[in-house]
């Protein structure tokens, strides 16, 4: 349901189209439209109330369907449904109601798209860009890393660059980090953030397994982390198709421009720490943005200054707090396993599969998107963190007694 909502507040909220919330949240536009007309049916207004909980929201979004065997229902004529789809404005919804207006108690929607699709193949689609003022960010890491120097064992480290390129100015960001991991490149969008001094509407990031933990042609799977970290920023994520170089053309131009206008001409010297490296980026950065265009009046930091800068949302009050999600299962014991540490939740919940968002400092768990038990984070290997509410009554007695000498 976390899905659904998040195409809820993309749709309300940010107005996004529906290709456009469906690359977000990888499904397809259909299945957009679908959750879509399902929440103007339901009678439902955005923003949800909050005493409507998952499992209401689901129910009221998906009752049961009515008791007719499939072989009561007729099936589509998919040869007659793929003619009709190269007609001009032609979608499948629109063919759906249509056979739903002749078969009321037919297969559903999701069931005809499946077997629509099974049918006829996937069609490839192009999307055309547009930069409009501060709804554009695009993100990626430039191929070579930079050697950091260790001064005391001598070890070298190479260090990753992350970039970061406006659509409608090309004003662009840089910083190195340690590592491509999930942590590096959260932090990274952390800064950037306050680099621009505000938010855009969309992000565009490359296929990373950090930020893309499901690199689709055209259903990418936006990495748990990351989501949280666009809805507290207020940002939509458009991933760049895979195999589709338009998609991040202008993050490209912006990687080859710090490669010959930063890291070339940072070859010939040497780092010891990475706080260092970065403060010769951001000195050859404020040099790169501050180039006049070859071909246009102005540079990138006036244009960002004139464009985007005045488009831009405003920054949340505090800055994203990176946690991680996983997805875990509630064994025997009513403990779940967190980085080699078992916590307890209510002895209801064994066999369940929980959501598991873990910070510096806590461990929360979610069910069905209720957060069921939250915890101190520990760092001791294979213990356990148990609270006596969780136990069976059993359990809880067995627990008050004393051992005998």
């Amino acid at each position: 349901m976390r899905k659904i909502i998040e195409a809820l507040r993309l749709r309300f909220e940010l107005k996004r189209s529906h290709r456009e919330i469906a690359r977000s949240i990888g499904t397809a536009s259909s299945t957009v439209a679908e959750y879509l007309r399902r929440f103007a049916d339901a009678g439902l207004g955005w923003p949800l109330p909050q005493s409507l909980g998952e499992a209401q929201l689901e129910a009221r979004l998906f009752p049961p369907p009515p008791a007719v065997s499939a072989g009561q229902r007729a099936e589509p004529d998919w040869a007659y449904l793929h003619g009709e789809m190269r007609r001009p404005g032609v979608t499948l919804m629109l063919l759906w109601q249509e056979y739903r207006a002749n078969h009321p108690q037919g297969f559903a929607y999701s069931w005809f798209c499946e077997h629509y699709r099974a049918w006829v193949g996937r069609l490839d689609l192009v999307m055309r860009q547009e930069h409009r003022a501060g709804e554009k960010l695009f993100v990626d890491y430039a191929g070579p890393t930079v050697p950091v120097i260790d001064r005391d064992t001598g070890e070298v480290r190479p260090a990753s660059i992350f970039i970061g390129v406006l659509g409608a100015s090309n004003y662009t960001y840089a910083e190195a980090t340690w590592s491509q991991e999930l942590p590096d490149w959260i932090g990274a969008h952390v800064r950037l953030f306050a680099f621009i001094g505000g938010v855009v509407e969309i992000l565009v990031p490359d296929n990373l397994r950090s930020g893309v933990t499901h690199a689709h042609r055209y259903e990418p799977q936006i990495n748990a982390t990351y989501a949280e970290l666009v809805r507290h920023y207020g940002v939509a994520v458009i991933p760049a198709r895979a195999a589709r170089p338009r998609d991040k053309a202008k993050v490209e131009a912006g990687v080859l421009l710090v490669e010959r206008w930063i890291l070339a001409r940072l070859r010939n010297r040497q780092f010891f720490s990475l706080s260092a490296l970065n403060a010769a980026i951001a000195e050859l950065l404020h040099e790169l943005n501050a180039r006049p265009f070859k071909k246009l009046p102005g540079s990138r930091a006036s244009a960002f200054a004139e464009i985007d800068h005045p488009a831009l949302k405003p920054l949340p009050a505090q800055p994203y707090e990176f946690a991680e999600w996983k997805k875990v299962r509630v064994h025997i014991d009513y403990h779940i396993e967190f980085d080699l540490h078992y916590y307890s939740v209510h002895h209801a919940l064994v066999g369940k599969q929980l959501d598991a968002r873990a910070t510096a400092t806590t461990v929360e768990l979610f069910h069905r998107g209720v957060r069921v038990a939250s915890h101190v984070r520990s760092r001791h290997a294979r213990k356990f963190t148990t609270r006596t509410e969780h136990m069976p009554a059993s359990h809880r007695e067995y627990a008050k007694w004393t051992p005998l000498p």
